[in-house]
């Protein structure tokens, strides 16, 4: 039988860095999942988005290495994942990680784990991302309750398509919801609602758009996405395909310090 090419725009080579017991679950959840092929703290994983076939190549890294397996780990990455723990009131080797993708110019998601914790504290979260120099934080998922009340996740670029149902079912976080879509297309589109009736015109630009912007900005270091784990429900589908929207392909990786070390 003979082997199956692949597209190397379809690739993505992806590192998810964080606190040991953060990442397991992560990881863990991917590799139960979906992994089709590795062992131990690396596989890939196969993945349709937007009706084409992708290949997903994760590997797992502790926050405690070393200072310098860190960076050396971040730099030769084409694509980072830096997950948050909600309830950790500082997070040093978070800052770390991200300055170091900043410095080497490495595209980066934040996954926000532990919402569900009574700490927990989203918007700590999104400030400690925001006060790390380099990347703008892209919130593209905010929680559905937090702590003990914690439901879910809140998708806000697709959120509009199910607006009659969604505003029922949200009850009070749609109001929240929509200030957090404003600010995203404020960031990513350059313009802004001077009040609350704009939102009617800020709803209809296609979801796309927005992907394309986000992907953009993300790739060139400028941006880094925010999205929410979803533990215990354990839907991972929508980091499979932030994954795929918004990092980068080996083939749109420049550093020449990858052709160096690999």
């Amino acid at each position: 039988m003979g082997t199956k090419a692949i597209e190397p725009q379809s690739i993505r080579n992806v590192t998810i860095i964080g606190d040991p017991d953060d990442t397991t679950r992560v990881v863990h959840g991917l590799f139960r999942r979906f992994a089709e092929t590795g062992s131990g703290t690396a596989a890939t994983v196969h993945w349709v988005t937007g009706h084409v076939d992708h290949t997903i190549r994760i590997a797992e890294l502790s926050s405690h290495a070393p200072i310098a397996a860190l960076e050396r780990s971040i730099r030769v990455a084409d694509g980072v994942i830096a997950v948050v723990n909600a309830a950790v009131q500082s997070a040093p080797r978070l800052e770390t990680i991200l300055r170091v993708a900043d410095d080497h110019q490495v595209a980066r998601l934040c996954l926000v784990t532990g919402l569900d914790h009574p700490a927990a504290d989203f918007d700590r979260c999104v400030r400690t991302i925001a006060d790390t120099h380099g990347a703008v934080p892209l919130t593209l998922q905010i929680p559905h309750g937090i702590g003990t009340e914690f439901e879910g996740v809140i998708d806000l670029v697709p959120m509009w398509a199910l607006e009659p149902m969604a505003v029922e079912f949200y009850g009070s976080h749609w109001k929240v919801a929509e200030e957090w879509y404003r600010k995203l297309v404020a960031t990513v589109m350059e313009q802004v609602a001077a009040d609350s009736d704009d939102i009617l015109g800020l709803r209809e630009i296609p979801p796309e758009q927005l992907h394309d912007r986000v992907r953009c900005l993300t790739r060139i270091g400028d941006a880094a996405p925010i999205l929410c784990d979803v533990t215990p429900w354990s839907d991972i589908a929508p980091l499979l395909d932030a994954i795929v929207r918004y990092l980068p392909s080996p083939m749109q990786v420049c550093q020449p310090e990858h052709a160096l070390d690999y």
